[in-house]
């Protein structure tokens, strides 16, 4: 098929990612994005790998893209040790992905989000969905942003904790969280979603949110996922229980990782229904039960598991970001070139510099050579983004030189500045690392937080 209209999809390797690229494959040539590229690819699609914490890489790997879908979450460790939490993280990923669009040329982007709940404080998870949003349309590519709650498919982590839950719980205490009500959607029925708004350019800049036709609280989806199971399940409502103690149980009795449960059980206390399902009415297509939703989630064949499945070994690298206040009528470069100057200062006892045009190198008493060369990318800066590639220094790993980067970022609402340390791999006995330069960062950056602080009160 000649001009088939070429689609990137970022999270390719999700369980939505899976079925969208597969069902694009008809009539678009489809690009999936991934850390690894899987030998044979499947379905045939084209894989392209993409670190997308790395800027470059991002640039590369939507080369040629028309629409570009995000289905990406950062809520798993990428490196041995993560000083970060999920919502920083988020955001960069985002930040990168939306900087190489307008870059590239993409004509619109297509993400998968969460429903915004009306009123109130928003949860940590609701909350970061939301400035990732945000973030995706802050450098001029348009957004369609597809809102949507549970999506109810196989290999989904939110139905894997249900179904755990449901499986291993005869008796099921009943928090007051179970009370709040929810508008689930199937796997399918979110996939046409997006399909949908990758092939119409009306939806462009438009926040489109679906879910399925059923309404219900989190207990009735429980004892709805019991009947789709066969299974027979006791529900005890408690006013008493508190969040923390949910967390603990859900993590307990599902047996996924307290980085995945937390957030998501923290989001459980909102309504997260539709107010708006313009989207939907525009496809005609209302989507499915809960119960046939279940039904087809459990009667979904599993992927083929390998002979031996490979260990995952996250690299001995070191990943740190902080949100600092940002000063007003300051930008990046500012901030990177305060941190250089800054940092003697605060350690002038034991650290000391020396510049050299963009380079600055950090020297401590006693030790040979410098400890730390940092070089100021002029080419990868901008007024909201600045780098220091990490070019040498005793600290730095032997053969990791030009590898290891300290970034300064401006967020979208110009009200922080996320100062991040990438793939940074120290020569320091991994253990001694952790205890004593790992901390020692924080503790700085902990410091520059309040330095930047006060740094525009003399210009208010």
């Amino acid at each position: 098929m000649q001009n088939r209209p070429t689609v990137v999809v970022a999270g390719a390797s999700g369980f939505v990612g899976r079925v969208l690229v597969s069902d694009l494959l008809t009539d678009h040539r489809v690009i999936a994005l991934g850390r690894r590229v899987p030998e044979p690819s499947p379905d045939g699609s084209e894989w392209r790998a993409c670190d997308l914490y790395s800027l470059l890489e991002v640039e590369a790997a939507l080369q040629g893209a028309d629409v570009a879908v995000y289905l990406v979450h950062s809520m798993m460790p990428s490196t041995r040790l993560v000083q970060a939490s999920f919502e920083d993280l988020d955001l960069i990923l985002a930040d990168n992905f939306a900087r190489a669009a307008a870059r590239c040329g993409v004509r619109r982007i297509v993400y998968l989000g969460g429903l915004v709940p009306e009123g109130g404080s928003l949860s940590p998870h609701l909350a970061s969905r939301l400035e990732v949003e945000e973030a995706l349309g802050a450098h001029g590519v348009p957004v369609t942003a597809v809102r949507a709650g549970l999506v109810i498919g196989a290999g989904g982590s939110s139905l894997e904790i249900l179904l755990r839950l449901v499986q291993r719980l005869p008796v099921m205490v009943c928090p007051r969280w179970t009370s709040s009500m929810t508008q689930p959607i199937g796997l399918d029925d979110a996939v046409a979603a997006l399909r949908f708004a990758i092939d119409h350019d009306e939806t462009a800049g438009r926040v489109c949110e679906v879910g399925g036709p059923d309404v219900l609280s989190y207990r009735d989806l429980m004892a709805a996922t019991a009947r789709a199971l066969g299974l027979r399940r006791i529900m005890i409502p408690v006013p008493f229980l508190s969040p923390r103690l949910s967390r603990l149980w859900v993590t307990l009795f599902s047996g996924k990782s307290r980085a995945l449960v937390e957030p998501l059980v923290e989001s459980l206390r909102h309504d997260m229904v539709v107010h708006d399902p313009w989207l939907q009415k525009r496809m005609g297509r209302p989507g499915s039960s809960v119960t046939a939703a279940l039904d087809a989630a459990l009667a979904a064949p599993e992927p083929e598991a390998p002979a031996r499945k490979p260990a995952i070994r996250l690299p001995a690298m070191a990943r740190s970001v902080q949100r600092l206040p940002m000063p007003a009528e300051r930008s990046a470069p500012d901030v990177a070139a305060e941190y250089v100057a800054w940092l003697p200062r605060l350690l002038r006892f034991l650290l000391r510099a020396e510049h050299d045009g963009d380079t600055a190198r950090l020297h401590l008493p006693f030790v040979r050579g410098p400890v730390l060369v940092l070089q100021y990318r002029r080419d990868r800066s901008e007024p909201t983004r600045a780098v220091l590639v990490v070019v040498g220094g005793w600290l730095v790993a032997r053969g990791t030189a030009g590898r290891g980067r300290l970034e300064f970022r401006v967020t979208p609402d110009r009200h922080h500045v996320l100062a991040a340390v990438h793939d940074f791999q120290p020569r320091l006995p991994w253990l001694v690392y952790r205890w004593t330069q790992a901390l020692v960062h924080l503790w700085v950056m902990h410091r520059f937080g309040r330095h930047l602080a006060r740094w525009a009160e003399p210009a208010a």
